[in-house]
């Protein structure tokens, strides 16, 4: 055990010399800001420019909540908005059952005059 803990952390060591030693002080700088802007674009458009985008959307939905709507919560329930504050908005998750909920909380605003998705089927 104690080997292969010497061996591991010997070589742990010599990777970074390695490393060193075979570069050789060629390219440098320039080199470097090649591979870089790349790295920095792909990071863009791939990560960062999509969620901003999808927070944007989200930020805007959470603004045109109004009473009537039917919300889905970050934890699961759905219910219908009795009422709007600047931050809070108040659920009826059930009849006569009424949760107060942070705006930025909610995952997904349905208008009331939204059509019903076609697999869900009413029991009367």
């Amino acid at each position: 055990m104690r080997k292969l803990f010497l061996s591991v952390l010997l070589t742990l060591l010599a990777v970074p010399a390695a490393f060193a030693q075979e570069a050789g002080g060629g390219g440098g700088l320039m080199s470097s800001l090649i591979m870089l802007v790349p790295l920095i674009l792909i990071f863009y458009f791939l990560l960062i420019r999509p969620q901003s985008q999808r927070a944007k959307k989200h930020r805007a939905m959470i603004e045109a909540v109004k009473k009537g709507d039917t919300v889905v919560t970050a934890g699961g329930l759905v219910g219908k908005v009795t009422k709007v504050a600047e931050t809070e908005v108040t659920v009826e998750i059930a009849d006569g059952v009424r949760v107060r909920t942070v705006k930025a909380m909610l995952a997904d605003v349905r208008d009331k005059n939204a059509p019903v998705p076609a697999n869900d089927t009413a029991k009367s």
